[in-house]
């Protein structure tokens, strides 16, 4: 049973102690969600301060600056087993844990609350587990994501689904755009997932009743064919024009404006953030391209030309198309 603390002029969810554990930006939407709608946030949990900048001076994450600013309770473990760590949490008497963009937790931290941990997570699960779920979503051009909220357990991304709410992803966004719109559709659902366990009116669903029927082995596709995100690699974002025009497209938008997708420009790394698709006969072998120097550059795929809106050579900063072509002169 929650060991909820009872005041009877405060909602149920109100009542609620609950730790936050996040560190990027994605999460501050959620954390701040959650303060505003007046949540009892005993502590936050987020990363070590990490040098960088000119000067490499030390950084905080936002989640961090987040907590200061509202004069939260910071945790900041180096290792998720520390056991200094671990009792710190525990003194915290916590009845719910939420998890957003943070890492792998070991089993006595989120098991550790009687209400148990809550992630969430950038996908409609069972859909897109793992690192990057909303690059691999826009890649594989889908027309619709959304967000899940799901009790954790020992595997990732498997545990028992709470809440889910989708949203539309248009033909022309990009993954930060996806990303924007999704950490306020997650910071909503994920407020409304902490009322929803505080009165218990959600009632939890194991992913295998979530996937229309699919049942799920593990994580093997051959058996769930379901779609799954790893990580982004460097090989990843390099692009293959041998695809069509609308897979390099996709690549693209998935990986704007960060990491970013590339090819090579004359033996230096070509950083491509925007582009458009022309649907016509190549003329030339997959991966060369054509330009008039001055207002347009494509690269022949397989079944048309990507044409270049928006890039970066190596060594120069990021411009328009034009504006490269004006100042780039080509052998």
């Amino acid at each position: 049973m929650p060991i909820i603390h009872t005041d009877i002029s405060l909602e149920k969810y109100k009542q609620l102690r609950i730790i936050f554990m996040g560190t990027p930006d994605f999460a501050v939407a959620s954390l701040a969600a959650l303060v505003k709608a007046g949540c009892n946030i005993v502590g936050v949990v987020t990363a070590p301060d990490k040098p960088g900048g000119r000067g490499m001076q030390l950084q905080q994450s936002a989640v961090k600056k987040y907590a200061v600013e509202n004069n939260l309770t910071i945790l900041q473990p180096e290792k998720l087993k520390n056991p200094e760590f671990i009792d710190a949490l525990r003194s915290l008497k916590a009845d719910l844990q939420i998890v957003v963009a943070f890492r792998m937790l070991p089993e006595v931290v989120w098991n550790m609350p009687p209400m148990g941990s809550v992630n969430l997570h950038g996908s409609l699960l069972p859909n897109y587990r793992g690192a990057a779920p909303i690059n691999w979503a826009v890649i594989n051009g889908e027309k619709e994501t959304g967000v899940t909220t799901f009790k954790l357990k020992q595997e990732i991304d498997t545990g028992n689904i709470l809440l889910q709410e989708s949203f539309p992803i248009n033909e022309e966004d990009n993954v930060g755009i996806v990303h924007d719109t999704m950490k306020d559709v997650g910071a909503a659902l994920l407020l409304k997932t902490v009322k929803g366990l505080a009165d218990g009116s959600i009632e939890e669903r194991p992913q295998a009743q979530v996937s229309g029927g699919t049942h799920l082995t593990g994580n093997d596709d051959r058996h769930t064919g379901l779609k799954h995100a790893p990580k982004i690699f460097t090989e990843t974002c390099q692009i293959d024009f041998n695809k069509t025009t609308e897979e390099v497209y996709n690549l693209i938008r998935g990986l704007s404006p960060y990491p970013a997708a590339f090819t090579f420009l004359k033996g230096k790394k070509l950083k491509i953030f925007k582009s458009e698709k022309l649907k016509k006969a190549s003329e030339h072998i997959a991966g060369n391209f054509e330009t008039d120097g001055k207002t347009f550059l494509q690269f022949a795929c397989a079944d048309g030309y990507i044409r270049i809106t928006d890039l970066q050579l190596e060594g120069k900063k990021r411009m328009l198309t034009e504006d490269f072509l004006r100042g780039y002169r080509f052998e």
